[in-house]
């Protein structure tokens, strides 16, 4: 039986040995708590122009000690409560430039507060509010959500880790084009019913996520529009005659191949391209209807499931140098 010794007034090295206060057959190997979906939006104002930032900010934090969970002692947790509100006066006090910079400013701000916290992780996602155009003219205070894509990111800043950890993402950026897109060559077996396709109707819906080796001299707002205009720029190519993609792998890697190339502090990026299929309609038994000649490769049937799914990691080689 366990001595009957209150726990707060324990050491931390009397708790580890209290018997029947968690089990030497186990190890904690990873913990961490925080407060989730924290929603804020933050206006910066200079004179008549206004600036909108919409976010929502998620942290989590790695204690140096374990006793919350084996020996349900709480004096070493800062409270969910306490984490959410340290988000808002963080916002007030220094405002929002990029989610990155926040993110990593809470981190900071985590570690250097509370010197038993081991590691801060804080992921900010931004609303895409953009500024109203009237007549070619940048509206001062009225704003329009346009969600081409959702962007992200996640710092964790480890204490006495020489550098923060930095991921970067969008998601939901929804494309299609209606031509320049093949798929033909592939394995032929028994169990192939798939034909070729020399010219077919090419959409996804991409997320991708980027590790930063280095913030020197780096931009993150420009940065991030870097990266998804270099996938839009793979996936479509020029306005008259477009990009012509033999598979949707080969679209992944040359955009890919394209972000590092351009952001030389980017050390990895990830891409997730799912299918999203659009199949011709048979509609042979209506020959009185049909327009024209050949097959109908006007009316398309979007298909949800199932559906393909391609996923790359490119990353530079290990002698290169950023």
């Amino acid at each position: 039986m366990a001595p009957n010794y209150p726990y707060n007034q324990l050491t931390n090295y009397e708790k580890t040995n209290v018997t029947g206060q968690g089990s030497s057959d186990y190890a904690i190997v990873e913990s961490y708590y925080g407060k989730s979906f924290v929603k804020l939006l933050h206006i910066a104002r200079a004179g008549k122009v206004h600036t909108a930032k919409e976010i929502e900010v998620d942290t989590r934090l790695t204690l140096n000690s374990t006793i919350d969970y084996t020996l349900g002692d709480n004096r070493d947790i800062v409270a969910t409560d306490s984490q959410k509100n340290i988000v808002y006066v963080t916002a007030k006090q220094y405002g929002i430039k990029s989610p990155e910079e926040f993110a990593l400013l809470l981190c900071d701000i985590f570690l250097r507060k509370y010197s038993h916290v081991n590691a801060a992780k804080v992921t900010v996602t931004e609303y895409p509010w953009q500024r109203i155009q009237m007549n070619g003219r940048p509206h001062n205070h009225a704003f329009v959500m346009v969600p081409a894509a959702e962007r992200w990111t996640t710092v964790q800043v480890t204490r006495n880790a020489k550098s923060p950890v930095i991921e970067s993402g969008l998601r939901n950026l929804r494309v299609l084009k209606t031509t320049q897109s093949a798929f033909v060559n592939f394995v032929k077996d028994e169990y192939r019913t798939l034909p070729d396709a020399a010219d077919r109707v090419f959409s996804t819906l991409v997320s991708s996520s980027w590790f930063y080796a280095s913030t020197s001299g780096l931009d993150f707002d420009k940065a991030w529009e870097t990266v998804r205009d270099s996938i839009l720029e793979k996936f479509a190519g020029n306005p008259e005659d477009g990009l012509f993609s033999p598979s949707v792998q080969h679209t992944l890697y040359e955009a890919e191949t394209l972000v590092l190339n351009r952001i030389p502090q980017v050390d990895s990026i990830v891409m997730d391209l799912p299918n999203k299929h659009y199949v011709e309609i048979d509609l042979s038994k209506f020959p009185k209807e049909m327009v024209g000649e050949g097959p109908n490769n006007e009316v398309l049937l979007p298909l949800d499931k199932p559906s393909g799914f391609i996923h790359a990691r490119l990353a530079r080689n290990s002698k290169a140098k950023l």
